[in-house]
């Protein structure tokens, strides 16, 4: 018995060696401070700098050289931006005094419906809301694209004397018609943005009903007889939101384009950490903007619109 226990005793021994020898604490004296290995460090904060240069100076480059090669003043740089996308004929577009504004009248509405249509999903508390609209609702933004659709085709066989078409075309139908299919990209792209962005997007439709569509157009209707009032301090302001509407759809979209690309979507928690997709976006769109510009003045050598 007395062999038994003091072989076990060596054994317990032997086990405890092994265990302090793989200690980081082996060999120290007592009260002898211990240094453990340090963990590896996370990426610098130079590292993360540079990234971000990396993508904020083609971008201010890129839109420095745009400023300084469009029109000046600010409808010159609006008139410059619905360069780009439209195309401003003087007989079918509205008038800030003598000038045209930036975009014609269809796609003047086209695209303060689409602002208006984020402004108000935004103000209504649907920040983060991705679900698109129900089908009945789906269905009358479809009427929207239709009328659209129609009235664009009439409006265009109108070119033609000899062509068939429905009716005369005007202005007025042409903002109306902009206006509807704005308010549906509005509604389309705002719930697509959020599905491609936020962690925590809400499964929540950004057009609930149909009284809350009601409201939209209510809204909309005062936009089109804001446009209709030809007051120039009403009509200022609203050309350059039109302008600014159409670089705002274009970079929300190249910004989901970035991050699919990227493979980052759904991992923003707040604005900042979109900072950069943001800015790519931003850069895609005024390259978009910038070589259109640059293509269609080297062909007319003007930045009017085209003449009938």
């Amino acid at each position: 018995m007395p062999l038994r226990l003091e072989a076990s005793l060596r054994q317990s021994q032997s086990r405890g060696s092994r265990a302090v020898a793989g200690c980081p604490a082996s060999g120290l004296r007592y009260n002898e401070p211990m240094h453990l290995p340090l963990a590896a460090e996370p990426p610098s904060r130079l590292a993360h700098g540079m990234r971000r240069v990396a993508v904020l100076f083609p971008a201010v480059l890129l839109i420095g050289l745009w400023l300084y090669g469009t029109p000046g003043g600010m409808l010159g740089k609006a008139d410059a931006i619905g360069y780009a996308v439209c195309h401003r004929i003087d007989l079918r577009s509205f008038h800030l005094g003598a000038r045209p504004l930036p975009l014609c009248s269809r796609c003047t509405g086209m695209y303060l419906g689409a602002v208006l249509a984020f402004a108000y999903f935004a103000l209504r508390g649907r920040g983060r809301a991705g679900a698109f609209p129900s089908w009945p609702l789906l269905v009358v933004l479809g009427v929207f694209g239709l009328a659209f659709a129609v009235d664009g085709l009439n409006s265009y066989l109108h070119f033609f004397p000899e062509a068939p078409h429905l009716y005369p075309p005007s202005n007025t139908l042409r903002l109306i018609t902009g206006t509807g299919i704005g308010l549906a990209l509005g509604t389309l792209v705002y719930p697509g943005f959020n599905q491609s962005a936020w962690r925590d997007w809400r499964l929540e439709p950004v057009l609930r009903s149909f009284p809350d569509l009601a409201a939209l157009l209510a809204l909309a209707a005062v936009l089109v007889l804001a446009v209709l009032s030809d007051n120039p301090l009403i009509l200022y302001p609203l050309a350059l939101i039109s302008s600014l509407g159409v670089l705002l759809l274009l970079t929300l979209i190249y910004t989901m384009l970035v991050l699919m690309a990227l493979r980052r979507e759904n991992r923003a928690t707040s604005w900042r950490d979109l900072a950069l997709p943001l800015t790519g976006g931003l850069t895609l769109a005024v390259s978009q903007i910038a070589l259109i510009d640059l293509g269609r003045f080297l062909l007319t050598g003007t930045w009017s619109g085209f003449s009938l």
